[in-house]
């Protein structure tokens, strides 16, 4: 990681539509964000943060959406705790994702159900937040490379 990341960066927020193209997009966004940052393309957290990040935001675009609203995508990097932290927020808190360590394997014959799985297996830490009457958020921490 080059010494650019060792100083709390300003978090990278972002407003974006509410359909398989935004969360395309966030994806993108994320992993140029990682980069201009200063970490490696080549640092395996910024494959991770991608996929986490499509996770996120497809399940955002897919059980979040409101007619009309945008989801948004945070990232920041937490240089204290050596973690970057993905948050994507919905309007949509009457549907919650079920709690960490709580996800059911779905059957092999099952045509979903795997993404929050994919993110509990790939973040350090996650979670969701819902205190808020109009905004949930989901999150996750991913490791960041050490110098």
């Amino acid at each position: 990681m080059n010494a650019e990341t060792s100083a709390p960066a300003r978090p990278f927020t972002v407003l974006l539509s509410s359909t398989r193209r935004g969360a395309r997009l966030a994806r993108s966004l994320a992993v140029s964000q990682l980069i201009d940052w200063g970490v490696p393309h080549a640092a395996p957290v910024v494959a991770d943060a991608g996929a986490v990040t499509a996770e996120l935001a497809a399940n955002a675009v897919a059980h979040g959406r409101a007619p009309g609203r945008d989801f948004r995508l945070t990232l920041a990097l937490v240089p204290a705790a050596g973690r970057l932290r993905i948050a994507v927020s919905d309007t949509r808190p009457d549907l919650l994702p079920p709690r960490p360590g709580t996800l059911d394997v779905p059957s092999s014959e099952a045509e979903g159900g795997r993404g929050l799985l994919l993110v509990e297996a790939l973040a350090a830490d996650w979670g969701w937040t819902a205190d808020d009457p109009v905004v949930k958020t989901v999150w996750a921490e991913l490791g960041l490379p050490t110098a």
